[in-house]
C-alpha cells in the first residue's frame, strides 16, 4: 500500500469516528480526535503542499485545524499578508515547550505534544492517533456555540488546569503571491489564524464562560476554536486536553 493510500484511510478512520460538525460549525458536545496547528508562511517554497494538506483536514472534519502564518520568511521578498507576530511567538514557545533549539516550515504541532512535517499526511493523521491511542488525545469535553451577540462555552470536568484560550481564523482566503519564492501563484489558505487570546482558566471542574461575538462579527475573523491548554513550567504552551470549533452564525 502506497505512503498517500495509507494516509487517506487512516484520515477517514479518523474522521468516520466522529459526527460530523453542525451547519453553524459547532461540534455539538463531540469531541474532536485531535488539534492540528500548522507553522506556515506563503515565502516558503516548501509550504504549499502542507498548506493543501491543512485544507484537507478542514473539509474532512472531526479535527481541529489551525494554519499560523509566521513572518520570518518575509525577508525573501514577500511580506506574507496573513502574517502576525503573535503566530511567529507561538511557534518559538513551543520549541521551548518541546525542548528544541529552533523553528522551521512548515510544521505541524499536534495536540501541543508533539510535531512532524506539515506537509507529511501520513505522519500527521498517525501521530493523532498515536496520540489518542495511548490517552495524550483530548479527554476533556468543550462545546461552544454562539447566541445572538455572544459566545457560550462550556467544559467538562478533568484532572489538573489548564488556559482557556481563544484562536480566531478566517475560514478561507485566496492570495496571489507577487514576489519571493512562490511569485506568480495564488494559494487558498484555511483557517488563518488572526488573534489569540487567553480568557480564563479551567481547573478541573466543570464550567461555563459567555463572551461577546464581536470579534467573529467584525469580519476580521469569521471562525474561533477553544482550546484547553496547560502550560509548561517556564508558562509556553503544552498539552492541549480539550477543544472545539466554532464558526460565525451568518447576519
Amino acid at each position: 500500500m502506497t505512503s498517500r493510500r495509507f494516509a487517506f484511510g487512516l484520515l477517514l478512520a479518523l474522521s468516520a469516528s466522529l459526527p460530523a460538525a453542525a451547519e453553524d460549525g459547532s461540534q455539538q458536545g463531540t469531541t474532536p480526535r485531535g488539534v492540528v496547528e500548522l507553522f506556515t508562511s506563503q515565502g516558503c517554497r516548501s509550504c504549499p503542499p502542507a498548506d493543501k494538506a491543512l485544507g484537507d483536514l478542514v473539509k474532512q472534519g472531526g479535527v481541529v485545524a489551525l494554519s499560523y502564518h509566521v513572518d520570518y520568511w518575509n525577508y525573501l521578498g514577500w511580506q506574507d499578508t496573513l502574517a502576525t507576530p503573535d503566530n511567529t511567538a507561538r511557534q518559538y514557545a513551543y520549541a521551548r515547550s518541546l525542548g528544541r533549539s529552533g523553528v522551521y516550515t512548515p510544521q505541524a504541532v499536534i495536540n501541543g505534544r508533539d510535531h512532524v512535517p506539515g506537509s507529511d499526511m501520513e505522519a500527521i493523521t498517525g501521530k493523532i492517533k498515536g496520540l489518542h491511542d495511548v490517552g495524550r488525545g483530548l479527554e476533556v469535553p468543550v462545546s461552544a456555540r454562539q447566541r445572538g451577540d455572544e459566545i457560550d462555552i462550556d467544559i467538562g470536568s478533568g484532572t489538573g488546569k489548564a488556559d482557556v484560550v481563544m484562536v480566531y481564523f478566517k475560514h478561507q482566503q485566496d492570495v496571489d503571491v507577487l514576489k519571493g519564492e512562490n511569485k506568480g501563484k495564488t494559494y487558498t489558505y484555511w483557517n488563518s489564524v488572526t488573534d489569540i487570546q487567553t480568557v480564563g482558566m479551567w481547573h478541573g471542574k466543570d464550567m461555563r464562560l459567555v463572551l461577546p461575538a464581536k470579534v467573529m462579527k467584525s469580519g476580521k475573523s469569521d471562525g474561533c476554536a477553544v482550546l484547553l491548554q496547560r502550560s509548561s513550567e517556564k508558562g509556553e504552551p503544552s498539552e492541549i486536553v480539550g477543544a472545539t470549533v466554532l464558526m460565525s452564525k451568518p447576519e
